[in-house]
């Protein structure tokens, strides 16, 4: 089994994310780590003066204690939310933390994952560790 366990959570389907939780669980020693991990996406130049700081703030502030509650309900959890690229940013968050998997959820690809990839086929193809994809 595994003691450091990174699942990215995105907020879209919350679904994905009690699979990946699960299986995160189903995979954990005993006293694993399983840190859920979101990253927001830099806000381009161009629009960055167009959103309100306290918007920004805002939005920061509920995701972080969602993560927070999310990793209360599993042992030895914890939330970390940072800035950057995805797929670049899980990568480096693995190397750097030590883990040894990474648990992602995936959409169903179509054409255009083959042609412009997605985060979770970067991860698969670049991560230093196991790599489990929930769909």
């Amino acid at each position: 089994m595994y003691k450091k366990i990174l699942v990215p959570i995105s907020f879209d389907d919350d679904e994905k994310v009690d699979r990946s939780i699960a299986a995160a669980r189903a995979m954990a020693d005993d006293d694993a780590t399983i840190t859920l991990l979101h990253v927001v996406e830099h806000v381009p130049a161009y629009a960055i003066y167009h959103i309100p700081d306290d918007l920004m703030e805002a939005t920061r502030e509920g995701l972080a204690k969602e993560l927070q509650r999310l990793a209360s309900d599993v042992p030895h959890g914890e939330g970390m939310l940072v800035e950057g690229h995805a797929g670049r940013t899980i990568l480096d968050t693995a190397e750097e933390v030590g883990t040894d998997c990474i648990v992602i959820a995936s959409h169903r690809p179509g054409m255009q994952d083959y042609l412009l990839g997605s985060t979770a086929a970067q991860v698969v193809r670049h991560a230093p560790c196991t790599v489990v994809v929930v769909r």
